[in-house]
């Protein structure tokens, strides 16, 4: 049985109820975003061979504090890290460290900033040099599959409907869904109800609702959805070791369709714009 409770009489903790907010809080939340969003846009022209994952995390750090924001991966369940950077074969939570990047390498920078309450939540695929079409074409497939997920997000449809639209698309273009990770909600917490599949049918999951905050995130591989976490406790990769990509936005839902929060400033959350 879902549950749906007013976000401003809810704990702040997860209790499985899906959080219905109102005016004041999606502008909140376009405050938050739109932080995430242009410390993202910031990112490209840094993202090239010979600068460090390190760096990065560096960059999204102080770009937080001079805005008054904090990142909420910090010392999150014992995340050591502002950002998380996955590159190549890493589908999500790779850690930033001094190794250079390459020539080739496609990398996703995954950003939330917590601002006055609210967390901003979004992530990209960032090129870096010159780059193989087969890379290319992932990226460009990845982010139609969050463009199509977006799409299905109005009221009376359900979770479902997000997934079913990812799904379809990215196995239409001979490419795999991972189902080990999914979207969440997200406003007032950092990970909060209900769970976005990116896989699945329209007619299952919860109703989406007028309020609704969560965030769509597809993680699609070149070969199979199968992945692994590292010793380390967070990087997951491929197990196949194929190419991985992910983008990620934060939506609400309003009476319509829904609100993209955390778009691009400069037009640059699409590949090949960097």
């Amino acid at each position: 049985m879902v549950t749906y409770i007013d976000a401003a009489t809810a704990p702040l903790k997860n209790t499985g109820a899906i959080r219905l907010y109102g005016a004041e809080d999606f502008e909140g939340m376009r405050r938050a975003c739109q932080l995430t969003a242009r410390c993202l846009d910031a990112l490209v022209p840094m993202v090239k061979p010979g600068v460090t994952t390190a760096a990065i995390d560096k960059f999204v750090f102080e770009f937080g504090a001079d805005h008054g924001a904090l990142p909420a991966t910090l010392n999150y369940r014992g995340y050591k890290y502002s950002v998380c950077t996955s590159i190549n074969h890493v589908v999500c939570h790779g850690m930033p460290d001094d190794k250079p990047l390459r020539d080739g390498d496609i990398v996703n920078i995954d950003v939330t900033y917590l601002l006055d309450g609210w967390h901003g939540d979004s992530s990209r695929m960032y090129p870096v040099g010159q780059i193989k079409r087969a890379a290319e074409r992932l990226m460009e497939v990845t982010y139609e599959c969050l463009m199509r997920g977006i799409a299905a997000v109005r009221p009376g449809a359900r979770t479902g409907a997000i997934g079913e639209a990812i799904q379809t698309y990215a196995e239409a273009e001979r490419c795999s869904v991972v189902r080990d990770f999914c979207g969440h909600g997200v406003g007032r917490l950092f990970h909060d109800s209900p769970n976005i599949l990116h896989y699945g049918k329209a007619n299952e999951g919860p109703e989406l609702r007028e309020g609704m905050i969560f965030t769509i995130e597809p993680m699609i591989n070149l070969g199979k959805p199968h992945v692994k976490v590292l010793s380390d406790g967070w990087t997951a990769v491929t197990r196949d070791r194929s190419l991985t990509a992910q983008y990620e936005h934060t939506v609400g839902v309003t009476a319509n369709g829904c609100e993209i929060f955390t778009l691009s400033p400069a037009g640059l959350d699409r590949p090949g714009l960097g």
